[in-house]
């Protein structure tokens, strides 16, 4: 016994001195399939990581002695996927939100809570009988100033399961009101917000509240109402930027223009989402977004196949909804759906393909659907209706990052871009594929089975399995 109880100690010695040991200086995932996204995929490549950033990538670069290997034989390096508009990293408490939301996909369930914001100063403060909007100037749903850069958090319950599917990041907005606030691009690693935060303001997202859910009688409360208040909220900015050049240019004897929190944060902001899910919504938006004067960006897209075209010919970005129409699950079978709910369920998974044929940019985002299998599913959906597996790829991570103007940062697997990596075994949104390794900032997260998996046949609704190792700094968390 004596022997092997030696061996033993000798065994634990030796581990618990690996943990104590100074962390590897750098990563090296090598001989892996690498797809760069921004050029040709390299079919045996190493990817060397150090200090959160990709340090170098190719078939024969120098791996440092003291780097962790990772044997990349039979695996396959994409970049860090991106959702291309979101609430997610944004902590969602109970309290449910206001006003029915229009222009998103006509079959999406109820819009997740609105994120925690700071509290409203005493002067801004009042009775409901007094917070009845009368009009443009009581500025009745506006919340251009607020940032999603202060409101995100890693303690966010979704992003276990965006990591599950292999998602690093997000373009993270506020989500209350017809302008929701500043969007930030966010990383879902770090031991706070600040360390999330890549990049903002990214846009101010605008969404079109109608009906009498939070606002009754007052302005605005019809689609009309909705469209008339963004557009005098742009000619009111219009205005203000004269008004502060003006006295820029010769302060001396004019009066100064009063400060105005809410067109600083539209004035901030370097585009201007707006929803276009139906064709007509589309034609609208086209129409009325040039008014605005603002580089503009339109989701929801769901009947863009009736307008591949006409975005075409505009030039305008667009982010398509994952969020697939389809029959409700609770739906009375004896309900026959019209033609134009057929057509839609059956062609909405192909405008994908026809915007890339087209050569329309496009993005992906998530839509409240955030299991890892629903979302391979979705996207699976769109490359099964005609859109290449390189075109979806693009769609999930470059063409994110260019929409946003983080291109430079995120989106491929480039030198000196963040270290962003999902690793996966098998082609990625095969239904057999798992995630290996995924890397954030160089942080190295090994999402479960069970995550990955999503809830067991007929436990629809229930948290998968928490477990996710989480490796920083080279220890074990």
């Amino acid at each position: 016994m004596k022997p092997i109880y030696a061996g033993f100690v000798i065994a634990a010695f030796a581990f618990a001195t690996h943990l104590c040991a100074d962390p590897p200086s750098s990563i090296a995932i090598k001989d892996a399939h690498v797809v760069t996204v921004s050029g040709s995929d390299l079919p045996k490549a190493t990817v060397l990581v150090k200090d959160g950033l990709i340090r170098d990538v190719g078939p024969d670069i120098a791996i440092p002695a003291d780097a962790w290997v990772i044997d990349g034989a039979g695996l396959t390096v994409y970049p860090g996927f991106i959702d291309g508009l979101s609430t997610w990293g944004i902590p969602q408490p109970a309290s449910a939100n206001t006003g029915a939301r229009t222009g998103a996909s006509p079959n999406t369930a109820p819009q997740p809570a609105q994120p925690a914001s700071p509290p409203i100063p005493e002067t801004e403060q009042v009775s409901a009988a007094q917070a009845l909007a009368r009009g443009p100037e009581s500025r009745p749903q506006t919340y251009s100033f607020e940032r999603a850069a202060d409101l995100v958090s890693p303690t966010d319950t979704r992003l276990q399961a965006a990591r599950a599917a292999g998602f690093s990041s997000a373009a993270t907005f506020p989500n209350r009101g017809i302008f929701e606030g500043l969007g930030a691009m966010v990383d879902f690693a770090g031991d706070g917000g600040r360390d999330m935060v890549v990049a903002q303001p990214i846009g101010q997202q605008v969404v079109f509240r109608i009906g009498s859910g939070g606002m009754g009688r007052s302005f605005p409360s019809s689609l009309m109402g909705n469209i008339s208040y963004v557009r005098q909220l742009y000619l009111d900015l219009d205005q203000y930027k004269q008004a502060k050049q003006i006295y820029a240019a010769n302060p001396s004897g004019v009066h100064r223009p009063e400060y105005d929190h809410t067109l600083e944060g539209l004035a901030e902001s370097p585009r201007i989402l707006l929803p276009a899910d139906q064709a007509q919504q589309i034609d609208r938006m086209l129409n009325f977004a040039p008014e605005l004067k603002t580089p503009f960006v339109l989701y929801g897209m769901h009947e863009a196949f009736l307008r591949i075209d006409e975005l075409k010919k505009a030039g305008v970005p667009v982010l398509i909804s994952l969020k697939w129409p389809e029959k409700p699950r609770d739906a009375d079978p004896a309900d026959i759906p019209n033609m134009r709910d057929l057509e839609l369920r059956e062609k909405a998974p192909a405008a994908p393909g026809m915007l890339a044929k087209a050569g329309v940019k496009f993005a992906f985002f998530s839509d409240g659907v955030d299991t890892a299998p629903d979302l391979k599913k979705a996207v699976k959906k769109a490359i099964d209706a005609g859109l290449s597996r390189p075109e979806a790829i693009r769609a999930l991570t470059l063409s994110a990052a260019e929409i946003y103007g983080v291109s430079d940062r995120l989106g491929s697997i480039d030198k000196g871009k963040i270290a962003n990596l999902v690793v996966t075994k098998g082609d990625a949104f095969d239904e057999k594929t798992t995630i290996e390794y995924l890397f954030i900032d160089g942080q190295q997260f090994r999402p479960s089975r069970e995550a990955q998996q999503g809830p067991a046949n007929g436990q629809r609704g229930q948290r998968p399995n928490p477990t996710e190792t989480v490796i920083s700094d080279g220890g074990l968390q």
